[in-house]
């Protein structure tokens, strides 16, 4: 069978999985700043300044606008 390639547009990660480990979203992260960019001690520093929502917030912050984060 031959399908159409469908574009992803937008990355899922369900953070109660093992995705939503903090260790997880800063490897996933740091990947991004780099392909992006952007500033990856910046945001290392951003993501390990606080507690988990803190790092959930930064980088939804950072990536909400490709990346879906679920509960």
């Amino acid at each position: 069978m031959i399908k159409e390639k469908e574009l992803q547009t937008m990355i899922e990660i369900d953070l109660t999985g093992p995705d939503g480990n903090v260790f997880s979203l800063i490897g996933k992260g740091m990947r991004f700043c780099r392909d992006l960019g952007l500033d990856d001690k910046e945001f290392m520093t951003r993501m390990t300044s606080g507690d988990y929502e803190n790092s959930v917030n930064v980088f939804e912050e950072y990536f909400g606008s490709f990346v879906i984060l679920y509960r």
